[in-house]
């Protein structure tokens, strides 16, 4: 029991170290970021991803709308182009890029997982782990677009270019930090706790 909690630890300490790491990259780089979003962009371009992202912005950009008029925005949505309303009535177009759809937060993750499920963890919580990430990502991504036409419709579009450009990494770092500790609390704790204690 004593050496089990001790590899629980030892994999959270890992976990921890490699969010750290990512963490404390980004922001040391974060006036370097883009140009790093750049080389994944070009890359990306290479593998040919970039028509099926294009394909997946109309649905979000329509998925950001409800979001804004939930928050009492008025927003409309055009293929990958967005629309929001300030409060005199002036109208912001914002493009939607494949590219700003959020993937880059989805490789992060990934690198994440690598990580945090190495050792000997259950498939069943390896696959809650996985597809709470995923899903948990996806919605990050969502707010953040959305943020970023509230914030154009309500602070300004400067404003919104910066939150872009520099929130957005902030967010993704938070969400992985909460991301796991809530999988190291309630799903891999609880998983190991449920195994049978052997006795010797």
């Amino acid at each position: 029991m004593l050496q089990g909690a001790q590899v629980k630890i030892r994999d959270r300490d890992n976990v921890n170290l490699t969010l750290l790491a990512l963490a404390c990259g980004l922001l040391m780089l974060l006036p370097l970021v883009t140009t790093f979003d750049d080389l994944l962009t070009t890359w990306a371009l290479q593998l040919g991803a970039n028509n099926p992202l294009q394909a997946i912005v109309p649905v979000e950009a329509r998925m950001v709308v409800g979001m804004l008029g939930l928050a009492g925005i008025h927003a409309a949505a055009s293929g990958s182009h967005l629309v929001v309303w300030d409060g005199s009535g002036a109208m912001h177009t914002l493009f939607i890029s494949w590219n700003c759809i959020g993937w880059q937060s989805l490789v992060l993750l990934g690198v994440s997982l690598i990580t945090g499920l190495r050792g000997r963890h259950p498939i069943e919580a390896r696959v809650q782990i996985v597809v709470i990430g995923v899903a948990g990502t996806m919605l990050l991504n969502l707010l953040r677009v959305a943020a970023v036409a509230g914030i154009a419709a309500t602070v300004g579009v400067t404003p919104a270019i910066l939150f872009h450009d520099y929130g957005g990494t902030l967010l993704v770092i938070a969400y992985l930090f909460v991301f796991w500790t809530f999988a190291q609390r309630w799903i891999l704790g609880s998983a190991a706790s449920d195994e049978p204690e052997m006795v010797t």
